[in-house]
């Protein structure tokens, strides 16, 4: 299926690895020029080198950094048609997951929100302009299946995305009119570096539940969140999803939030 990206200009965070890595990929196979937004570039993004890849390192903990990254997206490739805030999780220096409310200060919290929500609401403010001149807009912000799922753990990350969700909601409302189509994609637990680096979740876990790690990864954590599919799902079915959404074959979808998860959410 030709999904009418040839010559779109896309911008991902979060896109040295993972999710974000599969998303960039998978534009620039899809014939998109891409703005690759990570603190730093890694072996696996950098085999992608080509005219269509531009690198911009940025730290989005800084407040300045999104409108430097669109700043030069749109130099370097004179428009903008897509954004895709996808990086998120644990900001520097933190550990998911956390368990229990009192564990977290107030740092926790405003780093938290920080990395998770106002880094997408100020690459939002910045791309606005260029996304109304553009005439296939689109905004694919990166959730979370925990936003709609509380529990004692993770607060002020779940919190954030439950944020997210709605800000989505906002802007697909007030821009979708203006040609600007605004989507949330859910991951449920991705086999992601968050999860399999050292230190990552599947250690955590396994401290947790005196487990293994490999034990984690392939049995302990799918059980736990009850996944249906009896799995971690994949970089690329994330990917998969994301690019279909930007995608103008998805031009009548606005406001929706797609979940992927291996049937972690079971409410309606």
């Amino acid at each position: 299926m030709d999904l009418q990206l040839t010559g779109r200009v896309a911008i991902v965070t979060g896109a040295s690895k993972g999710m974000g890595l599969a998303v960039v990929r998978t534009l620039l196979e899809e014939g998109a020029k891409v703005a690759a937004v990570s603190r730093k570039s890694s072996p696996e993004l950098d085999a992608l080198a080509g005219p269509g890849l531009l690198h911009v390192p940025a730290d989005l903990m800084d407040p300045a950094a999104p409108a430097l990254v669109v700043e030069r997206a749109v130099e370097t490739f004179g428009a903008l048609d897509i954004l895709v805030n996808n990086a998120g999780g644990p900001p520097p220096g933190a550990k998911l997951p956390r368990f229990g409310f009192t564990t977290l200060a107030d740092d926790d919290w405003r780093e938290m929100f920080e990395f998770n929500l106002f880094a997408p609401v100020r690459l939002v403010r910045a791309a606005l302009p260029h996304l109304l001149a553009s005439d296939a807009a689109a905004i694919v912000n990166v959730s979370s299946g925990n936003a709609r799922q509380p529990g004692p753990m993770n607060y002020d990350y779940n919190a954030a995305k439950a944020g997210l969700n709605n800000l989505t909601k906002g802007l697909s409302e007030e821009y979708g009119p203006q040609g600007v189509r605004v989507n949330t994609v859910s991951p449920g637990p991705v086999r992601t570096a968050w999860w399999t680096e050292e230190g990552g979740a599947a250690d955590v876990l396994a401290g947790a539940t005196g487990a293994d790690r490999d034990a984690v990864l392939d049995t302990v954590a799918p059980q736990m969140m009850n996944l249906v599919t009896g799995r971690l799902a994949e970089p690329q079915e994330v990917a998969d999803a994301i690019v279909l959404l930007v995608s103008p074959r998805s031009g009548s979808t606005t406001g929706a939030e797609f979940v992927v998860d291996g049937g972690f959410l079971k409410g309606l």
